[in-house]
C-alpha cells in the first residue's frame, strides 16, 4: 500500500476517508477523517489552519458538498485539530452544524468557534447516530492527553479513531504502518528489527513519552479501550494500525516507562 496517491482522499473503511495532508518535511503528520453515510457526513479532528486548503480539497474530491457535513468531532482541543474550525464553519455555512466534544474541551474550543452549537457528548449518552442508524460510540480517556480527551469507535467499519493515542513522530511516514512480528515481540527499544529507515515503534514511544502526563494515564486509557472489538486503529498523528499491530502496541503502551513527569522525577 506504499503507492497510494496522497493528493486524493483515501477510503480506509466503509464510507470512511483519510483526508489528511502528507507533509514530507514534518515528523508530525495530521490525519483528519471523514465519515460519509448517505447524505450526512461527520469530520473527525478536522486539522490545523495551514492544512485547511489540502483537507478541504480532499473532502470535495469525495463528491460531497460541504453542507453535507452535519457534525465536527474534536477529541481534544489542540490547534492541530481545531485550528481550521472557523474556516470549516464559514464554508459549511449551516445553522444546523454541531460540534461534538466534552465539557472540559468546550472551554477551549469555544475560542475557535462562535457560530456552531457545541454538544457535550455526555448529554447524548456518548453516542452519535446517523439517520441510517449507523453509530459512533465515544469512549472517554481522561488526561490522555487532555482532561476531556476521548476516542471514537465507528461500529460499522470497526475503526477506532484514537486522536493522540497511538500517535507517532516519524519522518519515514506512510498511511498504513507495517510492523513485523519481531518488532512487536521485542522488548529491546535500542535494537530495531524493521527494514524501515526509522523504527516505527521508536516514533510511537517517543510521541507518548513527550505528550502524555504519566504512565498511569496511558495504562488507564489502554484498559478503557481494551474490550473494543476494533478492526483498525486510526490515530490523528502517525499511521493506521491493523488489529494485530494495534493490540500489540496497546499492551506496550500500558507498561511504557519514562512517560511525561516521570522523566523529570528521575532526575531529582
Amino acid at each position: 500500500m506504499n503507492d497510494l496517491d496522497y493528493s486524493r482522499p483515501i477510503e480506509i473503511g466503509d464510507g470512511v476517508f483519510w483526508v489528511g495532508f502528507n507533509d514530507i518535511e514534518s515528523g508530525l503528520h495530521c490525519n483528519p477523517f471523514l465519515i460519509i453515510d448517505g447524505d450526512e457526513a461527520i469530520l473527525i479532528d478536522g486539522g490545523s489552519r495551514p492544512d485547511f486548503p489540502q483537507v478541504m480539497m480532499k473532502i470535495l474530491k469525495t463528491g460531497i458538498a460541504p453542507k453535507s457535513i452535519v457534525g465536527l468531532i474534536y477529541q481534544h482541543y489542540d490547534p492541530d485539530l481545531c485550528g481550521s474550525l472557523p474556516n470549516l464553519e464559514d464554508l459549511i455555512s449551516s445553522p444546523e452544524l454541531k460540534i461534538y466534544s466534552t465539557y472540559e474541551n468546550h472551554m477551549f474550543i469555544r475560542h475557535y468557534s462562535s457560530a456552531s452549537q457545541i454538544v457535550n457528548i455526555r448529554t447524548i449518552d456518548c453516542i452519535f447516530k446517523f439517520k441510517s442508524g449507523r453509530k459512533l460510540r465515544f469512549i472517554q480517556t481522561p488526561f490522555a492527553h487532555a482532561a476531556g480527551s476521548f476516542v471514537t469507535f465507528d461500529e460499522k467499519s470497526g475503526i477506532l479513531f484514537t486522536s493522540d493515542l497511538f500517535g507517532s513522530l516519524n519522518k519515514d511516514w506512510q498511511l498504513y504502518q507495517e510492523v513485523g512480528d519481531r518488532c512487536l515481540e521485542s522488548n529491546n527499544e535500542t535494537a530495531c528489527h524493521s527494514n524501515s529507515a526509522e523504527c516505527p515503534l521508536t516514533g510511537i514511544y517517543a510521541f507518548h513519552r513527550m505528550n502524555f502526563p504519566s504512565r498511569s494515564v496511558l495504562e488507564y486509557a489502554m484498559q478503557t479501550i481494551e474490550n473494543v472489538d476494533f478492526a483498525m486503529i486510526a490515530p490523528q498523528h502517525g499511521s493506521l494500525l491493523d488489529r494485530k499491530t494495534g493490540r500489540a502496541i496497546m499492551h506496550k503502551l500500558a507498561s511504557l516507562t519514562g512517560v511525561g513527569i516521570e522523566r523529570y522525577l528521575k532526575k531529582q
